[in-house]
């Protein structure tokens, strides 16, 4: 169930599907509160992309800082005073299902990403955040443009283990599954180029996207749990933006660095 109103930091958020933060673990005064929202949880986020919450979470706890966890799904209000921004992927059912309620946010995520608003969006929600999405049957569902990018359904179905080279984050690891082929415009960059897996389609070798504080891809994994790098950029972001410098903590990335080997030694 979501709650009617923004809540307050002093006010628990209750979450859908039953998720829960884990409790925590530091006695330690907070460095202060970042308000992280996910965008759509209950209709993107059929590739565990909640697990991109949870990590942002953890780790803000872990730099010092206390996260608020908050979702936006079809007809809420929008919550004040959100620094970070998730969205996942999700089936072309779940993109119609947004879709109106997204364009109705249009102004309002626009101008949150022209004032650095650092976000993360996978997938569908990458595709909508774009010009627009044509599916293979020729419908054509509208995106907000925030993004300088266009997506075309087809029948070739772009599958298997990822390995992304960025000039900013490194290797970055990840799983894509999508029929969906991505093209970029002038107005952005490229994630990075794919060393391993297809990317954004089956011609030019790039994955992703960048525009000011976003990070767009279509690499499920979740994404952040094996790409650490990634994740405290979107952190420091925000804190820097909210509060005007960033300590960093002493994250734990011991389960990180196990899984990215792993997950580098895995085929295509």
């Amino acid at each position: 169930m979501t709650p009617a109103s923004p809540q307050s930091p002093e006010t628990p958020h209750e979450l859908s599907f039953g998720h829960e933060l884990p409790p925590e673990d530091s006695a330690a005064p907070s460095k202060g509160t970042i308000r992280v929202l996910q965008l759509y949880p209950r209709d993107m986020n059929i590739y565990g992309d909640w697990g991109n919450a949870l990590v942002l979470a953890q780790r803000l706890r872990w730099h010092g800082y206390t996260p608020e966890l908050l979702e936006y799904n079809v007809g809420d209000p929008f919550p004040a005073d959100v620094d970070l921004i998730v969205g996942g992927g999700g089936q072309d059912s779940g993109q119609l299902v947004i879709q109106d309620d997204l364009l109705s946010r249009e102004s309002t995520l626009k101008q949150m990403a022209d004032a650095g608003t650092p976000m993360l969006v996978i997938c569908g929600l990458y595709q909508l955040f774009g010009k627009f999405f044509k599916t293979r049957l020729g419908s054509v569902l509208p995106g907000i443009g925030i993004l300088d990018v266009e997506t075309h359904g087809t029948d070739e179905r772009l599958i298997g283990n990822v390995t992304v080279s960025s000039p900013e984050f490194g290797n970055i690891l990840g799983y894509e599954n999508h029929s969906g082929q991505t093209t970029l415009g002038p107005g952005v960059e490229p994630l990075g180029t794919t060393a391993k897996g297809t990317g954004n389609n089956s011609t030019d070798g790039q994955e992703g996207a960048r525009y000011r504080n976003i990070v767009a891809s279509y690499l499920h994994g979740s994404l952040l749990p094996k790409n650490p790098a990634l994740a405290d950029f979107l952190i420091r972001t925000a804190v820097e933006r909210k509060y005007g410098s960033f300590t960093p903590g002493t994250p734990d990335d011991s389960y990180a660095v196990l899984a990215r080997e792993h997950a580098a030694r895995r085929p295509r």
